[in-house]
């Protein structure tokens, strides 16, 4: 019949049975590796926390050593610690130069009605740089009537390389300090000859006898003598330093005033056909 309808067709088509197994799993693989991912991060942070980024931790870079701008705080440092109450002139005049239009009379000091400060010295012992060409050094200065006090003083390098300040002082604590201490553990000495010859070194070392001592020295050591002579009162005792090739000594020594002092060197030693020689002493006189 021309009006009749088509009949509806079924058809089968296959597939592989991997294929269906991983459409209907392909969900649950993935929150399994998010997971994973997830532990992994952790783990790597508990074990390796990263480093603090370069930004966060210039400020607390150190220095490069300018010993013009350092001897700038340590004046100005001085200078804004030192005051008379019966001459204010006086102050303003000293720290004159250090100021600019930007900053108060005086650095901003307002003197009591009476009394006055001096400082018997100053020194800086610690600085960092925040920005390219500024230093922030912290001064050390002892007074005679407020006693130790720390003292940041901001300095930077103009356009042209001269020394300005760069901003108001600040009144700071101490930097971090402990307890001292005790020397690691170290293998003592035993052997006689080497025990005699740095005993002798060091009494003549000590007693700043050079004849005396060129007898222990090794032919190419370099040694330069204590100013203050001192006369050795009790046999040093000797350890190996770690490397093994220097004695660390501890002494007893005394000055031509009674002082007693105890004392620690440390003598790089070696062995030259069978005899023991002294070749530095504490320090490098070259360095």
């Amino acid at each position: 019949m021309s009006g009749a309808r088509p009949s509806p067709r079924v058809s089968v088509t296959s597939r592989p049975l991997w294929r269906i197994r991983l459409a209907r799993e392909l969900p649950r693989y993935l929150l399994c590796a998010a997971s994973i991912a997830g532990l992994a991060a952790s783990a790597r942070f508990a074990l390796a926390p990263p480093s603090p980024s370069a930004s966060a931790s210039a400020g607390r870079e150190p220095a490069p050593a300018d010993p013009a701008a350092e001897a700038y705080a340590t004046l100005f440092a001085r200078r804004y610690l030192t005051w008379n109450a019966g001459e204010p002139q006086a102050s303003e005049r000293a720290l004159e130069p250090f100021l600019g239009p930007g900053m108060e009379t005086d650095a901003g000091i307002q003197l009591p009605a009476s009394g006055e400060q001096r400082v018997e010295w100053a020194e800086v012992v610690q600085a960092r740089e925040p920005a390219p060409g500024e230093h922030v050094y912290t001064v050390a200065a002892q007074t005679d009537t407020a006693g130790l006090l720390y003292l940041t003083v901001p300095v930077e390098r103009t356009a042209g390389g001269a020394l300005a300040l760069a901003g108001y002082p600040a009144f700071v604590g101490a930097p971090a300090s402990e307890a001292a201490h005790p020397p690691a553990t170290l293998r003592e000495v035993t052997e006689p000859a080497l025990a005699t010859v740095v005993q002798r070194a060091l009494r003549n070392y000590l007693a700043a006898s050079s004849s005396e001592l060129a007898a222990d020295l090794a032919g190419s050591a370099r040694v330069s003598l204590p100013a203050m002579p001192l006369t050795l009162e009790s046999p040093a005792h000797l350890d190996w330093a770690q490397e093994g090739s220097a004695v660390l000594a501890t002494v007893q020594a005394q000055d031509e005033r009674g002082v007693r002092y105890t004392l620690a060197y440390e003598l790089d030693v070696l062995r030259q056909q069978g005899r023991w020689e002294v070749s530095a002493v504490q320090t490098d006189p070259d360095a």
